[in-house]
């Protein structure tokens, strides 16, 4: 018996985005590299990314350890020299002294003086930044209210706990009430409650047309903000665009329906192999032969419903819930539609596709032996 399963198409990659399809981006890099050691021992930590981030976005970079995501980060901050890159941020090319005075940034590991109260930190570091004293007057109380540490503005930072001190970080990226925010982790060490504030304050700072860039680990919460993300592996942008660009292979349609008897004679059966009952319901609906199979002990079927405009849809019925490989809502009508006439009832109906966890172990599981990649540089970049 042959095991049925829907695999996505490899012709519905996901694609890139170029910037040609955009007009502007805040930020706009093509081929950067970095090469760390000596020629004799080269470790290529970046090789050749290319990254468009649209303004007014929230973007998110992923990836896993040491595929190159602080790497990246600290070239666009000129924190680091890059061995090669081209493109701009805010217009302006990297390094571009005028643009990086509009820019916010938020590192992994900051760490304020501890004898300083949260209102003195945003001073002088928005000191440091030029603003006037007058907007530092009138900002601080703003910010430390955005992130929600107003009532500690005079408290020292010694007795901060972690998730204070990201939150205080978090205001004094803003300081200077910068175009682009670059925040690497800004989450990390918050609990549910402070991570929920912080995307409130990133929706925000979407909605005054700020553009943000994440770097996190934590997909959920990138799943959640993010307009568009990039996954970095091993030094090389793997997949980059929407999530419902990256994510139209997987989109299809779960049709769940109470058990019904599963054999010809009657016999109840339910939840352990398709329904003799379901199958007659579909059967005209059907373009050629049932492949049936079994998977996990389960037995399934895979079959095609004939499309209106004469394709093939395919279709897993499994147990007690069809999943149905199209994204129209339109095309599934006609099944719901026999299904009813048939006197099964259905239990829901709801469009599933792929989460972002999925899109990254997708990225970082090597198609050839199916086992996850190695983290930091590609072993063929290495000696």
């Amino acid at each position: 018996m042959t095991t049925a399963t829907i695999e996505p198409p490899t012709s519905a990659e996901p694609r890139r985005i170029t910037p040609t399809e955009r007009p502007e981006f805040a930020i706009d890099v093509t081929g950067v590299s970095k090469v760390f050691g000596s020629r004799r021992r080269p470790v290529r930590a970046l090789r050749g990314i290319d990254l468009h981030v649209p303004r007014g976005s929230i973007f998110g970079l992923l990836g896993p350890n040491g595929a190159g995501k602080s790497t990246l980060v600290k070239i666009l901050m000129t924190v680091i020299k890059p061995t090669q890159c081209r493109g701009t941020m805010l217009g302006k090319p990297i390094g571009h002294k005028g643009a990086l005075a509009r820019i916010g940034y938020l590192p992994e590991h900051h760490r304020f003086p501890d004898y300083l109260t949260a209102e003195q930190v945003l001073d002088h570091f928005g000191a440091l930044a030029l603003v006037p004293r007058s907007d530092r007057r009138k900002r601080i109380p703003e910010l430390l209210e955005l992130v929600g540490i107003r009532a500690w503005a005079g408290a020292k930072v010694k007795g901060f706990s972690k998730g204070m001190r990201q939150r205080l970080g978090l205001a004094n990226a803003l300081v200077n009430d910068p175009d682009l925010i670059l925040l690497d982790e800004p989450t990390d060490g918050v609990d549910p409650v402070g991570r929920r504030d912080i995307r409130n304050v990133l929706f925000e700072l979407r909605s005054r047309g700020k553009t943000v860039f994440l770097n996190s680990h934590l997909l959920s919460e990138l799943e959640m903000v993010c307009d568009t993300v990039a996954i970095l592996v091993q030094g090389a942008v793997s997949s980059q665009g929407t999530l419902d660009e990256l994510t139209r292979y997987s989109r299809r349609y779960e049709i769940e329906v109470e058990p019904v008897a599963g054999g010809e004679g009657g016999a109840t059966n339910a939840g352990t192999q398709p329904s003799a009952l379901l199958h007659r319901a579909l059967k005209p609906l059907l373009a050629g032969n049932v492949e049936a199979g079994a998977k996990d002990g389960v037995s399934e079927s895979s079959l095609a419903l004939k499309a209106s405009d004469g394709s093939q849809v395919p279709v897993l019925l499994r147990e007690n819930a069809l999943h149905v490989a199209t994204d129209d809502a339109g095309a599934i009508q006609v099944l719901i539609d026999a299904l009813r006439s048939a006197g099964v009832v259905i239990r829901s109906v709801r469009p599933v596709r792929a989460t972002l966890e999925d899109l990254f172990m997708r990225a970082v599981t090597d198609p050839t032996t199916g086992e996850t990649l190695k983290p930091g540089a590609s072993l063929e970049d290495r000696p």
